[in-house]
């Protein structure tokens, strides 16, 4: 018998939870999409896409900055999440499957981990403490 609070009619903290996860992994997100401004990052990145054969390095390694700081915005916002959640589940494919090989936990980064989160954000939805609720929900 489950005890009356953790009966899956009382989602109190479903909704919250959802949000938080939504929130930190977009501010995360974010967070490293805006070494998009740094010079010198953004050399280094090229030259390691280089170093693994990436065809035009300097514009992948800005692709991939871009995907990560608009989708870390618009996730952590809730705005079209569900559209959001793909170009940061390609980069972070991309990330493991190339620049970690295929190491799902590569070394002190968790690109896998935001692959997962976004596939969850897809199929359950930014939740109702968003803007795509805000904006697009049936009240």
């Amino acid at each position: 018998m489950i005890p009356h609070f953790f009966s899956p009619e009382r989602k109190i903290f479903y909704e919250p939870g959802i949000a938080g996860l939504r929130i930190i992994t977009g501010l995360f997100l974010a967070y490293h999409g805006w070494e998009i401004f740094d010079a010198q990052k953004m050399q280094d990145y090229a030259k390691w896409l280089t170093d693994l054969h990436f065809p035009s390095p300097p514009l992948m390694a800005t692709l991939g900055k871009l995907a990560e700081l608009v989708s870390g915005i618009f996730i952590t916002i809730g705005l079209f999440t569900r559209l959001a959640v793909w170009p940061m589940i390609l980069t972070m494919l991309a990330i493991v499957f190339t620049m970690g090989h295929g190491k799902i936990f590569y070394e002190d980064q968790h690109p896998f981990m935001f692959v997962l989160v976004g596939l969850f954000l897809f199929f359950n939805g930014p939740g109702k403490y968003s803007a795509d609720h805000a904006l697009f929900s049936n009240r």
